[in-house]
């Protein structure tokens, strides 16, 4: 069982995405995808292959070649997705929702495999967007919706950059030490802002 713990983790993320599209789909009336989101669609498979490969590099040899190649894809199709919605006037919540949670996703994965190499506190960048959810839970100013910023799409599209090259193992240990810090400090910055905003304007208009 231990040597197929790829395929049980592929098989449950392909259930919860299939689920959690479902859902989204029923919350908001839709009665399909849209263009881009189908695009989306094949991007969260991708990262699904991404996720199934770092599992099973726990307990097997996997190629590190077909990780990277994988994820260089998904993130490459990260701006086809929006590029197709722009064009198409299709841009909606739940498309916007669909391609936020396959993002994270694959940072997630992405910086399970480099924290092998480089250290649990690589960790930090793929949970940020999670504990960020769950303090909405329990603080619900946070849960409020802040103003569009161009910057945290640089600083998203940043982390999962340098995550993959690290993840190749081509860097000198050093320079993915020093990318991934900064990348994390981006991270950071970024969600500080956004919450300083939401603390800011948490009883205001």
């Amino acid at each position: 069982m231990v040597r197929h713990v790829g395929t049980f983790a592929g098989l449950s993320y392909g259930l919860v995405v299939c689920l959690s599209l479902r859902q989204g789909l029923r919350r908001t009336g839709a009665t399909g995808l849209g263009p881009a989101n189908w695009v989306t669609l094949a991007r969260a498979v991708l990262v699904g292959a991404v996720m199934v490969l770092v599992a099973q590099s726990f307990v097997a040899n996997v190629s590190v070649a077909a990780i990277v190649a994988v994820a260089s894809v998904a993130l490459v199709l990260d701006w086809v997705d929006g590029h197709v919605a722009r064009r198409t006037h299709t841009e909606s919540a739940m498309g916007a929702r669909f391609d936020m949670e396959i993002d994270s996703f694959l940072l997630l994965v992405l910086s399970a495999y480099v924290a092998r190499t480089l250290g649990p506190w690589v960790l930090a960048i793929g949970l940020m967007r999670y504990a960020y959810v769950v303090a909405g839970w329990a603080l619900p100013w946070l849960r409020r919706p802040v103003p569009p910023r161009y910057w945290r799409k640089v600083v998203a599209a940043t982390q999962g950059i340098v995550l993959t090259c690290a993840a190749s193992g081509l860097l000198p240990h050093w320079l993915s030490v020093a990318a991934v810090a900064v990348a994390l400090a981006m991270l950071v910055e970024s969600f500080g802002r956004d919450v300083a905003w939401q603390a800011r304007y948490r009883s205001g208009a």
